[in-house]
Parts: structure tokens; C-alpha cells; sequence
């Protein structure tokens, strides 16, 4: 997907507001990647495709009110701070540990008034548990951990949104039959050689 073909892709799902917000989010990305190490040099030249509209497809696979939504290991902000910029009023909870990149994302939640969207500078294992209508998470750990550590997040009708590249079949078949048939693998719509790992419900083993 070229970077053109990004914003035709987001301005589809976007009110023009919505895309100006991420016009400006793109640019105060790539100042503080001048200070700090948020996202590759190659990846941030392609901003559009690799982060925005990446993070954006995620809302093609849920009910538009389901909240809140849990993003782990938020890194940047992908996705959930774009999901936060799409959809503000959406209750928004990202967990990152890195102390600089929680005050770049409080930074960018204050910039847009984004009142609903919560940043947590912990530990996942260390969070107080809560009912997540959607749980996220991009390059945080591999799906086996990743269920184990946030399975106490999720209820019979989380939705479970996992961005995974090239790994997300592999990864899935070496799961128990009961979670393999719990999820399923969607190929990406930005990328031909990624897929996203899509669920629903709470995780047997949990």
C-alpha cells in the first residue's frame, strides 16, 4: 500500500478532522524520533501505510461502540493511540513501560484532548485487572506469552486484535486446539506479507 493509497484507505473510514490529527500526529512523530528511538527511520518514511493506516484496520474488526480497549506494549502508540485519535470517545487504556515513551504519549493525549484515552507507565503484570472490550497488541510477545499474561483482561466477549507480520499463522497452529479454535489468522489489508491474529471470548486456559 503506497502512502497515497494509506490516506485514500484511512479518509474512507476518518471524517476530515480525523485526518488532520493524524497529519499532525505524524509530524510531532517525527520530531521526537529526532530525540528518541520511537519507530525505524524506513518505517516512519512510510508513517501513512506502516503505522497509521496499519493501526486504523484494526477498527474494521470490531462493533464501532466496544470499549475499553486494552493496548499492550504500546510502544509509540501503535495502534491504540490511533484508534484514540479515530474514535475519542472510546475509552482507551495503553500500557508501556519505557518511562520516555509514556511521557511522548501523554504528550500526544494532551496535544489532542484526548480525556478518555489512558496511559498506564507499568508493567503489564503489574496492572490491576479489568474487563477489556478489546485487547490489543503489535511486536509485544509472542501470542503464547502474550495470552498468558493478559488473559485475566478478557471476558466471554472480548475481542482480541493482534497484529502479528509474517508469524501470525505459525504462531497460532503451535497453540492448543482449544485456542486455535478460538482464533483465526485475517491477512492484513496493508500489507501483503502480514496477517493479524483475531479472537473472541477468554482463553481456556485462563
Amino acid at each position: 500500500m503506497s502512502p497515497e493509497q494509506a490516506r485514500s484507505f484511512c479518509a474512507d473510514r476518518c471524517d476530515a478532522e480525523t485526518i488532520s490529527r493524524f497529519a499532525e500526529f505524524v509530524d510531532m512523530l517525527a520530531s521526537e524520533n529526532e530525540r528518541q528511538n520511537l519507530v525505524s527511520s524506513a518505517s516512519l518514511a512510510d508513517a501513512w501505510t506502516r503505522h497509521i493506516a496499519d493501526s486504523l484496520q484494526l477498527l474494521d474488526h470490531v462493533s464501532r461502540e466496544t470499549s475499553p480497549w486494552l493496548d499492550m506494549g504500546t510502544g509509540a502508540g501503535f495502534p491504540g493511540l490511533v484508534i484514540a485519535l479515530a474514535r475519542p470517545e472510546l475509552e482507551v487504556v495503553l500500557v508501556e513501560s519505557r518511562k520516555r515513551r509514556v511521557e511522548w504519549l501523554e504528550e500526544v493525549c494532551a496535544r489532542f484532548s484526548l480525556s478518555k484515552c489512558r496511559v498506564v507507565g507499568s508493567r503489564l503484570e503489574t496492572i490491576e485487572s479489568f474487563p477489556a472490550g478489546v485487547i490489543s497488541a503489535r511486536a509485544f510477545a509472542p501470542l503464547a506469552k502474550l495470552l498468558r499474561l493478559s488473559a485475566r483482561f478478557s471476558t466471554p466477549t472480548t475481542t482480541w486484535l493482534l497484529p502479528k507480520g509474517r508469524s501470525a499463522a505459525q504462531e497460532l497452529q503451535e497453540q492448543s486446539q482449544a485456542i486455535q479454535a478460538m482464533f483465526h489468522v485475517e491477512q492484513s489489508a496493508t500489507d501483503p506479507e502480514a496477517a493479524i491474529i483475531i479472537g473472541h471470548g477468554r482463553p481456556p486456559e485462563s
